[in-house]
């Protein structure tokens, strides 16, 4: 065996996956941070993870939070444990809705991610049927999609509730996606780029493709167990689009 067919090998394999991930799906379920675009791209969320830890503080809440917390660069982890320390209360309520506000603020200046758009728009030409599922606020996602001209594209759109539990790790939006399309979840795939989608996708009994952007985001993928994971959506493309 040559080092030249050692590397070809997995290369082949994971384009035969992908192939076939693309082909058996007729109903797709998107996360919007990640694989859609880089929502926080002009307001960085660690930015937003500070204001958060400081509006709670001046709320005088900052007891709720460990260090972890306070220190976090997703506002989800402040917002999380606030939910687990104080659980349906207005607190958390409060501080859910001034999150949506922060990524509403940050939608004109996200960056959509490299052939998201042209992929969206060729897949969905295709008859295949989208839904938005994200931990982000589904006002957010709403948004986003409007600002690029894709909101026919997606007519379910599932995100942040104020129960927090229902986030993914949780299959909720996944299911409540599935339920509004008339899907049937072997026929479903879902794009995400955390391994909380992976997980959300298991429990849904839906396929998962990965998306990772760099090295670590793809480590961290493979190790919570994704089969295929692509760096760039044009791999997608390449498969609906093939080259004669």
């Amino acid at each position: 065996m040559t080092p030249e067919t050692t590397h070809t090998e997995p290369v082949t394999a994971e384009t035969a996956r992908l192939a076939s991930l693309v082909s058996s799906a007729r109903y797709v379920l998107w996360d919007m941070d990640g694989p859609m675009c880089r929502l926080f791209a002009g307001y960085p969320a660690h930015q937003i993870a500070g204001e958060l830890v400081d509006k709670i503080d001046q709320l005088g809440m900052g007891g709720l939070l460990t260090e972890q917390e306070r220190s976090g660069n997703d506002p989800h982890d402040a917002l999380r444990g606030v939910h687990e320390r104080r659980p349906g209360s207005d607190l958390v309520l409060e501080l859910e809705e001034w999150l949506t506000r922060r990524e509403l603020q940050a939608v004109p200046k996200a960056m959509p991610t490299p052939h998201a758009d042209p992929l969206i728009r060729t897949w969905s030409a295709l008859g295949v049927r989208f839904a938005i599922t994200t931990n982000n606020a589904a006002l957010a996602a709403a948004a986003y999609v409007a600002s690029r001209g894709l909101s026919d594209c997606f007519p379910y759109v599932y995100g942040r509730t104020a129960n927090l539990d229902l986030m993914k790790p949780n299959p909720h939006c996944l299911e409540e996606a599935i339920k509004a399309m008339g899907a049937v979840p072997s026929a479903t795939l879902m794009i995400g780029d955390a391994a909380t989608d992976l997980q959300a996708a298991q429990r849904a009994g839906v396929q998962f493709l990965g998306y990772a952007r760099n090295a670590d985001k793809e480590q961290i993928l493979r190790e919570a167990g994704a089969e295929a994971v692509v760096g760039s959506l044009a791999q997608v493309l390449d498969v609906l689009r093939p080259v004669p």
